[in-house]
């Protein structure tokens, strides 16, 4: 059946990820259009498509689990010189994101995985560009405040196009009504979910 790549993430919702991709995509990053903005719970990882099935199983339970949490944005900070990264901070529901990407990867699911490097939740805002243009992001956006209620997180696929497109979502919990406080999953820059041919 072949591989797949993919990865779990938290968006950013409207309007602050559509904003924050635009600006990605000023600093000149040739990635942003392809790339919902985002905190990421499991890096891009290469399965095998018979293991789709139980990975969202997995996910499901996982999301199961989890309860609501405040996400708060705030400033700027950076991987250089160790990884060509400026991201925006996240400086309120960090050990939510670091709770749920221990369980995302755990050893007896089917995404079982080392990180390279240690967990840090951010939004990258810019990604390998020019170290002129890095320090533009690292600038611009050192004021920039966001905050909002996260209910979920979702499964992305990346196409054969380079692009990331939203696979599933998955609320937290049970008592999560429809219409609530959370921030649904957007579609930013024109990405829509993903269609599977029937089998």
């Amino acid at each position: 059946m072949g591989t797949v790549t993919l990865g779990v993430s938290i968006a950013v919702p409207e309007p602050y990820g559509s904003f924050l991709q635009k600006r990605r995509e000023g600093f000149g990053d040739p990635h942003a259009h392809g790339i919902p903005t985002h905190v990421t719970l499991l890096p891009p990882t290469e399965v095998d498509s018979s293991s789709l099935p139980a990975i969202e199983r997995h996910l499901a339970e996982v999301a199961a689990a989890g309860r609501p949490f405040r996400m708060r944005l705030s400033g700027t900070g950076t991987f250089r010189p160790l990884s060509p990264v400026v991201f925006v901070n996240v400086v309120e529901g960090s050990s939510s994101c670091a709770w749920l990407q221990k369980r995302v990867r755990d050893a007896s699911g089917p995404v079982a995985r080392e990180l390279q490097f240690p967990y840090h939740p951010h939004v990258t805002v810019a990604h390998g560009i020019a170290e002129e243009a890095m320090d533009r992001a690292f600038e611009e956006l050192a004021d920039y405040e966001a905050a909002w209620t996260i209910d979920g997180f979702a499964l992305y696929e990346q196409g054969e196009d380079g692009i990331w497109r939203l696979e599933r979502d998955f609320p937290f919990g049970t008592d999560v009504t429809p219409g609530g406080t959370g921030a649904a999953v957007p579609r930013q820059g024109g990405l829509t979910p993903l269609t599977r041919p029937s089998p």
